[in-house]
Order: C-alpha cells, then structure tokens, then sequence
C-alpha cells in the first residue's frame, strides 16, 4: 500500500504541475493576443498536449481513487456476493482495456510517431512525446485495479 500512496502522491503532483503550466500557457497566450497584439505562436498547441495529458492521466488517477462515473442502479438489486463478482468482473475488463488499447495500442503509436520522426508543427517536439501518455495511464491503471482486485476486503 505504500507503493500505490507514493504512486498516487507522484501522479496528483504531475496533474497540478501539468495543469498550472496549462493556466500560465493560457495567460500568455491572451496577454501577447491581447495586451502586446501578436499572438504567442506556441500556446495553443501547447494548451492542447497538455489537456492531452491532463486528461488521460487524471482518468488513470480517478480510476485509482475508485471515482469514476458508474451507474450502480442494478449492482445494487444483488446480493453482496454477486456485487463482489461483479466488481471482479468489471475490474478485470477495465484491465483488458487498459491493456489493449492503452498499453499495447499506445506503444504501437508512440514507436509509429517515433520512427516516422513526426514532429508537432510550431513547437517541434516529437509527437511521440505527447502520446507517450496512453501507455503510462494504462499501467497505471492496470495497477491500480490489479491492486483493487487484490485488496482484502473490511
């Protein structure tokens, strides 16, 4: 368990790091728009990496908290056997998408930028960079809910 509070420490840290170098962005961009009258040419690409990552690495911090949108209407009509099964389940379906479309699905686009050398066009970083978020999320979702799945229950 301490492992999954320094994981979550880390992970909470790089949203609040990823999402005040988001609000700074935008307020250069509207201060050189608005006040210096030659937009900035870089931020508005960068506002949207970086609600790429906000957003893909939030869901994986949620999925650990265990907050993510559910409709528990027709869990709740079972018994607490069957709501334990079905946590199981559901788990473990999280765990095979993760697997599939995050981990494996975002290292094949993070190699396939990668080798073909694409690069954004006004900041020139590797596109790879930026989509190097749906393999990290993934793990970290795969963690977390291979640890969900294996905590005792109280």
């Amino acid at each position: 368990m301490k492992t999954r509070k320094n994981i979550d420490r880390v992970l909470g840290g790089a949203l609040v790091i990823i999402m005040s170098a988001m609000v700074l962005n935008v307020l250069w961009q509207v201060f050189t728009r608005f006040v210096i009258g030659t937009p900035s040419s870089f931020t508005d690409e960068l506002a949207r990496y970086l609600m790429i990552w906000v957003g893909i690495l939030g869901a994986a911090y949620t999925a650990g908290k265990d907050m993510h949108v559910a409709i528990d209407v027709l869990p709740q009509r079972f018994s607490k056997a069957i709501q334990k099964k079905l946590s199981i389940t559901v788990k473990i379906l999280v765990i095979l998408f993760a697997l599939s479309a995050m981990v494996i699905g975002g290292s094949r686009l993070v190699y396939v930028t990668y080798v073909l050398g694409q690069l954004s066009p006004a900041l020139q970083i590797p596109l790879a960079y930026v989509y190097l978020v749906l393999p990290i999320s993934g793990l970290l979702v795969i963690y977390y809910k291979i640890m969900d799945i294996l905590k005792p229950t109280t």
